[in-house]
This record gives structure tokens, sequence and C-alpha cells, in this order.
């Protein structure tokens, strides 16, 4: 667990104020954290850690505080085009394709739809992507955020060695701050995602629980 001293807390609650923060939620979906996934260690971590009920209380605070809520998901065509296999993680999704004829998060399936904790909600954003590994490369997402005012991203969602990782370093590259959410976010091996956190995403991200950034709002 996390715990912010009286100056980290001060810190975070004007990070997080609500006008110019929103949450992030990644790849939280049916086919990546649920039923059919192509990883069942990383599902077996996130249920263990709770991860679902946890993002989805986190949204729901978000929500009636008037901060927006935008998930970012990834998808693939049916027929597997804009998709590459430049990487083994991708290649194993379209080893499964050719061996079984569709992946866990094609388009149109409930695979692909957001896992049922967090909606989404009407007022909820969602951008997805057909390629890559991070939300931010060649979608809207940047500009969509911008959009809106936002300055600070409350990141929560998989993987902490994969995604999560890339996300951050998007984000600050982009000029963005960011609150990691420890108990939002997982990876697998546990003990290797918990050392990316401790030793490279607290260099990036202010680090706390979900509880430290419900109580920001509350306050």
């Amino acid at each position: 667990m996390t715990r912010l001293d009286a100056k980290q807390t001060a810190r975070l609650a004007d990070l997080v104020k609500p006008g110019a923060v929103a949450v992030i939620t990644m790849e939280l979906q049916n086919g990546v954290v649920g039923e059919g996934a192509l990883m069942r260690a990383l599902v077996d971590e996130v249920d263990r850690q709770g991860l679902r009920a946890t993002v989805g209380r986190l949204c729901r605070s978000a929500r009636e505080h008037g901060v927006p809520v935008v998930h970012c998901t990834a998808e693939n065509r049916p027929d597997g085009l804009g998709a590459t296999e430049n990487c083994k993680i991708f290649a194993m999704n379209a080893r499964l394709r050719r061996e079984t004829g569709s992946t866990p998060i094609d388009q149109g399936t409930p695979g692909a739809r957001l896992v049922p904790e967090l909606g989404p909600e009407t007022t909820d954003v969602v951008v997805s992507r057909i390629h890559g590994m991070t939300p931010f490369t060649s979608t809207s997402l940047d500009q969509i955020l911008r959009n809106m005012g936002v300055r600070t991203l409350v990141v929560t969602g998989v993987s902490v060695n994969l995604g999560i990782l890339g996300t951050v370093i998007s984000a600050i590259d982009l000029g963005y701050n960011v609150v990691l959410v420890r108990d939002g976010v997982c990876g697998v091996p546990t003990d290797y995602a918990d050392a990316v956190i401790d030793n490279t995403l607290s260099l990036l991200a202010t680090v706390c629980e979900a509880a430290d950034v419900e109580s920001a709002w509350s306050a």
C-alpha cells in the first residue's frame, strides 16, 4: 500500500482537482481481463487484486464529481486488417486468429466490450484503436483530452509492464501530469510489475491508491 504524507496529499489534491483532470482506463475489456482472454495469468492477477471493482468504484466517484472518464480500448477487425505482427504479443494474437478464426477482442463481440464494472455510462468517452500497444499513437485521444481542458490523467488498467508503461511515458512526453493508481493497475509477474512501478513509473507519475483520489475529490 502506498501511504501519502501531508505534503503528498496536498499535491495530489491539487493535481486531481475537478476541471482539468480525467480518469483513464486502459484495456479493461472482457477479452483482455475477463472470460476468454488470451493471457490467463493477467486475468488471474486482476481477479486476485480486485482490480475491476476498484476501478469501477473510482469511475463512479469521478462521474459524481464531474470528472470525465475516458476508456482506451483495443479492438481487432474480424479480418485482421490494420494489425501487424511486429512483436511477440501481436504474433500470438495473429496465430490465434489463424487457428480459430477470431481473437478475444474482435470488433462487435462481447470480448471487445468494457467489463461491466465500468459501464460505460453515456457521459464516458471511449477511444478505440486497432493497432499498436498504447492509446495515444495515431488516435484522437490527445486532441479529445485537450479539448476537454484536461491536464492531469488518473491512469488505471493493464498491463503495468506493457500498455500502462507506454501510456504514462506518452502522456509525460505530451505534457500531461500523471497520477498512477497503484491498486487500479496490475501486470504479471506481480513482482516485476511492482518493480516497474517502484523503479520507473514512480519517477514519472504521482503514485497513490484509489482511495486517496476519492478522498481528494470528497474533500
